[in-house]
């Protein structure tokens, strides 16, 4: 078996591995990092795996015996730490939405990132500090963090409005049946503290007790 496929068999069954994990499992064989980089080319090449992003990857097999929302999701919050699932995509995740969505969309207090892999096509959008909360970690095979139902329809709004510019607390109802998002599926809990939130952040209060 050659090096490179020796390699490969080690790091397969990991959900994702770092270019310095092949690095330091190389060095039990006295492979050179120029050795190993061209490894790495070849395999990319031949769709054996997959690049995330500039040093890290999966392997083609993993991902295709595990191709699910869940792994999807656990690989948005990989790519962009600290980060949650939201928007869009948790909105149809909690079926308050029938929009065909095609990106994973993220929040982060990091700079706004956009990521179009093999995969699929991962995004990231910036929030300030005191905003990023109310998202739990869903549990299973993958574990994953992702906003709340509230969370989830605020931060849509939240970006697609320019942080809510010129709105008015009555203009958002219509707004969300525009939008076709079925809120009336929330629970009454969330759907209180959506419009709770909501109105504190019109108001313009810097606590946002989500």
């Amino acid at each position: 078996m050659k090096y490179r496929e020796i390699l490969l068999n080690q790091l397969e069954s990991q959900p994702y591995f770092k270019k310095r994990a092949i690095y330091q499992l190389s060095e039990q064989y006295g492979l050179k990092s120029t050795t190993v980089d061209t490894y790495i080319s070849r395999s990319l090449k031949r769709k054996e795996i997959v690049s995330l992003k500039k040093g890290l990857y999966v392997s083609a097999d993993f991902y295709n015996k595990n191709k699910d929302d869940s792994y999807s999701f656990y690989l948005a919050n990989i790519l962009r730490t600290p980060s949650y699932v939201s928007s869009w995509t948790a909105l149809q995740y909690y079926n308050l939405t029938t929009e065909a969505i095609y990106t994973i969309m993220s929040i982060t207090p990091k700079v706004t990132r956009a990521y179009k892999t093999r995969i699929g096509n991962f995004s990231y959008q910036s929030i300030q500090k005191e905003l990023f909360a109310d998202f739990s970690l869903a549990m299973g095979k993958f574990n994953f963090f992702i906003a709340s139902p509230a969370k989830a329809l605020f931060d849509l709004l939240y970006f697609k409005t320019h942080r809510f510019r010129g709105m008015k607390l009555e203009e958002i109802k219509p707004l969300v049946e525009e939008l076709r998002i079925d809120i009336d599926e929330m629970s009454q809990k969330e759907q209180e503290k959506f419009w709770t939130t909501i109105q504190y952040f019109l108001q313009g209060t810097k606590k946002h007790k989500l």
